[in-house]
């Protein structure tokens, strides 16, 4: 008898699974048509029963979801809106910021403190950045740390706050004057100009390396951040030096002359791999409980799957995004997918599935989406589909991040809009089961019934402190919740609240929960 003809695995998903995936994701979008027309958001008055149910059921047990909004501090994209302004200012606008991202159901901000190897928060490595006082090497006065100020606020608001550096930036083009403090005076040996005016470590030199490894870890170690973040600029685009090659054949030719046998691209990637690689081990051993994020550009080469065409970051950027997912050398990837569903040589559920593919350590996969499209309602609907479609990918451990943070801030229909539907239920960011398998102690709940309505407070136990409070609560037959910061530790329902049963659960900062016990109110 004459055996099957065994399909590789690259074949069958391109001949079966992709397809499928486009022909359910075709007839998603068949039964939610747009919401609107085509005029843009201001033209149009939505009225609360309009809306269509797009995640407004009752849910019962609490959502996971990470939603989260890169703030750019690179040439003042997003924060502070220009340089050298007074420090209330700043913390105002970050204040504004950080509530609006709150208001709208979202659980995370990835915030820039490294733009171009100069610092957002206090340093003895690299200066203060020009972005925060219009001089390079100034501090804030009256001062003040940036970062510390970010990470009180955002966890005020139950908001992570993950750091984002760029690794080998070493000047911007709006970055101002190249001072007497930059990297490109002080180690001059490590830099390279591109034709753009740009400056660039270069990623090979093990100085280079050594140096952006100690900023990091530094931050890792001084600042209670929830992640480290990191993107695709480990070489710049070819844009940026006009087509030419990155000018480190010096630092190649040396490396032959040592014996060194890999070909240029090998050589270059070699040395991206090893940085990657080593930011992951060296987070782990400091703060475990720090997630390090990755986001790369979406396409890994053109032909994976194979209707992809496009950028191939693996050979212009020397980034092997696909083996860091691969051997798990990071806690959550974050391919930016900037493209629509229907984009056929670029498609969005095309991408994500082939990366759900990639993903062998089952690490976690939240998207970054483009979503400043969300200025006219097609946008808005290209965006609130591709959450959808990711959702139903993805399950519980599902997520994306939005590019860029004023897709809330400087929207607010569409910031109310995602409250209104896919954002309506609170949501805890996924756990981590791979950084701590220990789940918390629930804590101790006692409640008690008052003219006001029903008191319940709790209080913790056992050495492990709670990130997040989850207080269920039954009112009729159904069940809700809700999700509390740390520090708070009671709450007070109405009278007409009706409650019958509560259950309070610790959830610590790997997103495990405790046990949930649920205690029926006597007498009602």
């Amino acid at each position: 008898m004459t055996l099957p003809k065994k399909i590789p695995l690259a074949k069958l998903l391109n001949r079966w699974v992709y397809p499928a995936v486009i022909a359910v994701m075709a007839l998603a979008l068949w039964q939610y048509p747009a919401w609107f027309g085509e005029e843009t958001p201001k033209q149009v008055a939505v009225e609360q029963e309009e809306l269509p149910d797009y995640g407004r059921a009752q849910r019962e047990t609490v959502a996971r979801e990470f939603r989260a909004a890169w703030v750019a501090t690179v040439a003042n994209i997003d924060w502070p809106s220009k340089p050298g302004l007074p420090v209330a200012q700043q913390q105002q606008e970050a204040i504004a910021l950080l509530d609006k991202v709150a208001a709208a159901n979202m659980n995370a901000v990835i915030f820039q403190v490294r733009p171009q190897a100069d610092a957002l928060y206090t340093s003895e490595l690299e200066p203060w950045s020009y972005y925060l006082s219009g001089e390079q090497g100034r501090a804030p006065e009256p001062f003040y740390d940036p970062l510390a100020f970010w990470i009180e606020q955002a966890h005020q608001r139950g908001l992570e706050l993950h750091a984002w550096v760029n690794p080998y930036r070493a000047h911007h083009t709006q970055g101002g004057p190249v001072s007497e403090h930059s990297i490109v005076n002080t180690k001059p040996e490590l830099i390279a100009k591109l034709a753009n005016g740009m400056y660039w470590m270069e990623p090979t030199r093990e100085e280079t390396i050594a140096h952006s490894l100690s900023v990091i870890t530094d931050i890792v170690q001084r600042y209670d951040i929830d992640g480290i973040h990191y993107d695709d600029y480990f070489y710049p685009y070819p844009s940026y030096n006009e087509g030419a090659p990155f000018p480190d054949s010096e630092s190649y030719t040396a490396y032959q002359q040592l014996g060194g046998q890999l070909g240029v691209s090998d050589w270059r990637r070699a040395a991206v791999n090893r940085f990657v690689k080593d930011i992951y081990s060296e987070v782990k051993r400091i703060k475990p409980h720090v997630k390090v994020g990755i986001s790369p550009f979406g396409i890994w080469r053109p032909k994976y799957p194979e209707t992809i065409a496009g950028f191939d970051q693996h050979e212009q950027l020397y980034a092997d995004a696909r083996l860091w997912l691969n051997e798990g050398w990071l806690d959550y990837f974050t391919p930016q997918l900037y493209w629509n569903i229907n984009r056929v040589q670029q498609s969005y559920p095309m991408l994500l599935a082939w990366w759900q593919g990639e993903n062998h350590q089952q690490r976690h996969l939240w998207p970054g989406l483009s979503s400043n499209k969300v200025e006219t309602n097609r946008g808005t609907d290209e965006i609130i589909n591709q959450i959808l479609f990711t959702r139903a990918l993805l399950q519980e451990q599902t997520g994306q991040v939005f590019w860029n943070v004023k897709t809330v801030s400087e929207n607010p229909k569409f910031a109310q809009l995602l409250k209104d539907t896919v954002f309506y239920h609170q949501a805890l960011v996924p756990a981590s089961p791979w950084l701590d398998s220990a789940a918390p102690l629930a804590p101790e709940v006692r409640y008690q019934s008052n003219t006001d309505g029903l008191s319940v407070s709790w209080q913790p136990r056992g050495d492990e402190a709670a990130a997040r409070w989850l207080l269920y609560y039954q009112a009729g037959n159904k069940w809700r919740y809700r999700i509390f910061n740390k520090d708070i530790l009671c709450h007070q329902f109405r009278q007409q609240d009706e409650v019958t049963a509560v259950a309070v659960v610790a959830v610590d900062r790997n997103g495990l929960e405790s046990e949930r016990i649920d205690q029926q109110i006597a007498g009602r």
